[in-house]
């Protein structure tokens, strides 16, 4: 597959949550190999690659509405389990492959993928990473991604906490690759907007328990009473009965029920690009939207009210200087980020964001050109260096320790019919309730 060949390049994108295919799909464009300008026509060189998207069925796989409000479309997009997709790529011819996946789900796919593509010459250029903030499992979840052929680090301070990490275990380092995260950009904070906004970004899962959320819940509302002349947002990552990456028991749309609070606090949901447009300060607990926030030179916060703590993600942000609480926001305080802490995340607004992908692209294009195609994947964990671990996380895939589909594993031997999609989304629906609805209150029960 020489990469100066006139066709746009193929990519398939592999997703099993809205904020990862956001990153997949975002990163595949990035990435992509371009054809030559004197291999193709003008139009042809100028567009982007053929985008075919892929949704692991699962928790979290996410809804039509979910999709819009991403706004990162496809050329194809469609649901299947994990041995459907194996078998789409036994036979596809793509260039990249993106595995945007929680880490098991990469192992998962890696060893599938090394058995389907074990007599082919040639195969696509396997690429995965992390669609934000790596603050917790990292060697865990890192030695899951090992084995694609590129495992892209969000910043330079991520590619040196990786290769420790591979280099630590006496695994091949050389996979990482420095990039940033694809979706940073949009205009640059240029003052105070009327009326001023203050916008609270929130986690499904951080922080977990009900008396931090409402804490955090009754200082926004408190704000926003404090400041009548300012419009207080809440921005909400799904509604209730939807999961995103990470699961939501205690949904803020239901806790704000509890509260009474005044005209200028909203709830709102959306692009989270749309919503910085209009924002003068960004407050969160750990979300990467301080990231995006950060590059586009708005004023942030990273709370401190609830203590910096690895649970909860903000101890990423030691040095950042921009660490504050409700209180001190409320007296009027306005961090100043740390530009060197800034710079070392990747999210420097000076230009340098345009070239982030560069080296990925290169190294892919060179992996695309090499001679006789690529080895075939392997990846650190076998059934010989992790026995008590690795079997594991195949059979959660319904894919055996060689990587072959178990007996009696979902659609592994015809596409799923019109009755089968409708049980699938029924199961997913009665899931998604047991855990919202049931699960808390049985957790209640269980403390009296």
């Amino acid at each position: 597959m020489p990469v100066s060949t006139p066709k746009r390049p193929r990519i398939a994108v592999l997703a099993d949550s809205d904020t990862r295919w956001k990153w997949g799909a975002l990163t595949a464009d990035r990435i992509a190999p371009r054809p030559s300008m004197e291999a193709a026509p003008r139009e042809d060189a100028q567009a982007g690659p053929l985008v075919d998207g892929f949704l692991l069925r699962g928790r979290a796989t996410p809804t039509p509405r979910q999709l819009e409000e991403v706004g990162v479309h496809a050329d194809s997009l469609r649901e299947v389990t994990a041995v459907e997709f194996l078998r789409a790529m036994a036979g596809g011819t793509y260039d990249v492959l993106v595995l945007s996946l929680v880490g098991g789900g990469v192992q998962a796919m890696l060893h599938g993928l090394a058995r389907v593509w074990e007599n082919r010459a040639e195969r696509p250029v396997v690429v995965t990473g992390y669609v934000g903030v790596v603050y917790e499992k990292l060697a865990d979840g890192l030695l899951l991604r090992h084995g694609a052929d590129l495992v892209l680090a969000n910043s330079r301070q991520d590619a040196d906490r990786f290769r420790a990490v591979y280099e630590g275990v006496g695994a091949d380092a050389s996979s990482v690759t420095e990039v940033a995260l694809p979706f940073l950009g949009g205009a640059p904070y240029e003052g105070e907007h009327d009326p001023y906004t203050v916008v609270f970004a929130a986690q499904p899962s951080v922080p977990d328990s009900r008396g931090d959320r409402m804490y955090l819940l009754d200082r926004l509302v408190r704000h926003a009473r404090r400041h009548p002349e300012r419009e207080v947002l809440l921005k909400l990552r799904s509604k209730p009965g939807e999961h995103t990456t990470h699961i939501e028991e205690l949904p803020y749309q239901k806790l704000v029920q509890r509260l009474d609070p005044p005209a200028n606090f909203r709830l709102v949901y959306g692009n989270m690009g749309e919503v910085l447009d209009r924002t003068d300060l960004l407050v969160t607990v750990s979300s990467t939207a301080a990231l995006e926030s950060l590059h586009r030179r708005i004023p942030t916060v990273v709370l401190s009210d609830l203590g910096i703590r690895e649970s909860l993600g903000n101890h990423h942000f030691v040095g950042s200087g921009c660490l504050a609480s409700w209180d001190q926001l409320d007296a009027g305080h306005r961090p100043t980020p740390d530009e060197e802490w800034v710079a070392r995340q990747g999210v420097v607004a000076d230009g340098s964001y345009d070239f982030a992908f560069d080296a990925a692209g290169k190294r892919i294009a060179e992996l695309l050109a090499r001679p006789g195609g690529l080895p075939p994947l392997a990846p650190y964990y076998t059934p010989v260096t992790a026995p008590g671990y690795l079997p594991g996380i195949l059979a959660r895939h319904h894919l055996g320790p060689d990587g072959a589909p178990l007996p009696g594993a979902p659609a592994a031997d015809k596409e799923p019919g019109p009755v089968r999609q409708i049980v699938r989304r029924a199961a997913r629906g009665a899931y998604r309730h047991g855990v919202q609805r049931v699960a808390p209150v049985i957790r209640r029960m269980g403390e009296l």
